[in-house]
């Protein structure tokens, strides 16, 4: 461990250590004095009784509304919110007996709730629960917000596209995830419960409570008599405390370490059996909203059982995919599944399977636990997707012990723990390594030939659109800038800007010439893949590098500019092609010089678009 830079921080750390623990060490000298035989045992021990049942009476009620109440605080934002969150810590910064004073004006004899109780509520045990609770409160209450607020919010999403109505999501997802502060909240509020002095001695005097009792022996017997009636507190607080270390220290779930000699390269392929094409029903989605200087506003209409929406970060993609899901509110939405319209159905009556950037998984279930959490979940359909998944041996594990690669292959087994005509994925592979991600595609390109449900997927990555999809939705700010066909797409862009979402950088200008003949530059004609164009149009054209082969037989005259060093048997080459500067790749076994080359291009490799 390193040691700290500033060597005086010990010493303040340690002197207010030693200040703390000091009062203790003073009352264990003072045992052997203590008059252990002129204690009132007996009122002790009704005292003992009373705050014993008074703070588990408070804690308990408390707990009934702080938990939903840091739950509240945790998952809503707004000035309102911070208004309440403000009102509920008040407690803790006012003096307990102004705290007394106020809860008498609430409950006193003469308040119209003292005068509808008979004063039932002062002067009682009543009295003192309520107020130990006013008192303990906040403790619980930010407990609970902390504690709910390092849940992943989308865990409660990928339940209630699981099937789950808001108050299982709660049970079985959110509250398993956060006991462990809650707990350490409520044993707090138990201890200052137990403790409260100020408040309660002014709201009920009678029956004593052991502070107040404490407070009355010792203006009667003064400091000899203290020790014994301080015990059961000591005992209380020490027991209390030592439950809390207990439940609160250390890793909030056990696990095995992951060994890394497993690799996720090893996961079985997904073989496609020989089956007739998958039954597709139609998708049709159109969604507004508008946000802090973003609008979404898309719409699209298709029947292809892939599909993929592409775009950089910020352009709406997963805000799309999650309107989709009915998991984020839309000013204006239509959404319709094989004739069926789905936009006013809750995410848990959807019936879609949805798999998080995170995939998603819950910390605390292993991997048997997460394919039975969906509603409905298929035992058969589970263990059919361990098997064809590579997860067999796997299903007593936690996700903390599972590669990347495993937990995506859980996340995909649970989604289809049940019947669902659309699979959503929110970029699924982005944080997985290049061989890795590699392996995935392929795996999954072969499981969307063997599933019946429709595959929607977002992606920034082209090279994934491209493999995963028969259509491509583009969006740019919230806008579709073109969708259609891959094919269609890619050959015939809409734009420039769409070019570059494609992958395009190996850009140019150019001018048709008939038909599908571009001019080039410099007099050179370059033949062009589909549809006839208008001649005299003008349009951008782009060819990936690797689609440009340089030797003998091309049909192009070019000129090489320069060439990189060669790198793993490939070497990159700047070229003129007409009046195009272009960059390309050639194997580095073939042997070229700058100065004229042949080129060749492919017409269906050739972008295009107008401008």
């Amino acid at each position: 461990m390193r040691r700290p830079s500033w060597p005086l921080l010990p010493w303040l750390g340690g002197l207010l250590a030693l200040y703390l623990a000091a009062p203790f060490v003073a009352g264990l000298a003072h045992v052997g004095l203590a008059d252990w035989a002129a204690a009132d045992w007996a009122g002790l021990g009704d005292a003992c009784v009373v705050s014993l049942l008074s703070a588990t009476a408070a804690t308990l009620l408390v707990a009934l509304g702080g938990v939903p109440l840091g739950y509240l605080l945790a998952r809503r934002a707004g000035r309102g919110m911070a208004l309440l969150g403000f009102v509920v810590q008040l407690p803790l910064a006012l003096p307990p007996l102004a705290s007394g004073i106020l809860l008498l004006f609430l409950l006193g004899y003469a308040s119209p709730l003292g005068q509808l109780t008979h004063g039932a509520l002062t002067d009682s045990f009543i009295g003192i629960v309520l107020a130990e609770a006013f008192v303990a409160a906040p403790f619980l209450i930010i407990a609970a917000r902390s504690a709910f607020a390092e849940v992943d919010p989308v865990l409660e999403d990928v339940a209630a596209t699981l099937g789950l109505r808001p108050w299982q999501c709660f049970l079985r997802a959110t509250l398993p995830l956060a006991w462990r502060g809650i707990l350490a909240g409520m044993l707090l509020t138990w201890l200052r419960a137990f403790g409260e002095f100020g408040a309660t001695v002014m709201v009920a005097y009678h029956p004593y409570s052991l502070p107040v009792f404490t407070y009355v022996a010792f203006g009667a017997q003064g400091l000899p008599a203290m020790l014994p009636v301080l015990l059961p507190t000591l005992v209380a607080a020490v027991a209390v405390m030592a439950v809390a270390t207990l439940f609160t220290d250390g890793r909030a779930w056990a696990s095995h370490p992951v060994s890394p000699a497993e690799a996720d390269e090893t996961a079985p392929a997904i073989l496609s059996a020989d089956r007739p094409p998958p039954l597709v029903q139609p998708l049709s989605f159109a969604f507004r909203r508008e946000l802090h200087g973003f609008t979404l506003d898309v719409e699209w209409q298709t029947t292809a059982h892939r599909l993929a929406i592409l775009g950089v970060s910020g352009s709406g993609k997963s805000l799309t995919l999650r309107a989709i899901a009915g998991l984020d509110w839309m000013q204006a939405a239509a959404l319709t599944l094989g004739g069926k319209d789905l936009s006013r159905l809750a995410p848990e009556r959807r019936g879609l399977a949805y798999v998080p950037q995170t995939y998603g998984l819950f910390p605390h279930l292993t991997v048997a636990e997460q394919l039975r959490f969906a509603a409905g979940s298929d035992a058969a359909l589970a263990r059919h997707w361990i098997d064809r998944l590579g997860l067999s041996g796997l299903q007593d594990r936690l996700p903390e012990t599972l590669s990347l690669g495993q937990r995506q292959r859980v996340a995909l087994a649970r989604a289809f723990s049940r019947p669902a005509p659309l699979l959503l994925l929110d970029e699924p592979f982005s944080a997985l390594d290049a061989p890795l991600r590699a392996g995935l595609r392929r795996a999954l390109r072969a499981l969307q030939a063997e599933i019946e449900a429709t595959t929607v997927l977002v992606t920034h990555d082209p090279e994934e659109a491209f493999l995963l999809a028969d259509e491509l939705l583009i969006l740019d700010h919230g806008r579709v800038l073109q969708a259609g066909p891959v094919d269609t797409v890619f050959s015939r862009p809409a734009s420039e800007a769409v070019a570059r979402l494609l992958g395009a950088d190996n850009m140019a200008h150019g001018v048709v010439t008939e038909g599908n003949l571009i001019d080039a530059g410099a007099g050179l004609r370059i033949e062009v893949g589909g549809p006839a164009l208008r001649a005299g149009a003008r349009i951008g054209w782009a060819v990936r590098p690797d689609s440009i082969r340089i030797g003998e037989g091309g049909r192009y005259p070019g000129t090489i500019l320069d060439m990189a060093a060669p790198v793993a048997g490939r070497c990159e080459v700047t070229l003129r092609l007409g009046g195009a500067k272009l960059r390309a790749t050639a194997d580095a076994t073939i042997s070229l010089a700058p100065g004229p080359c042949a080129v060749s291009v492919p017409a269906a490799a050739v972008q295009l678009w107008m401008l």
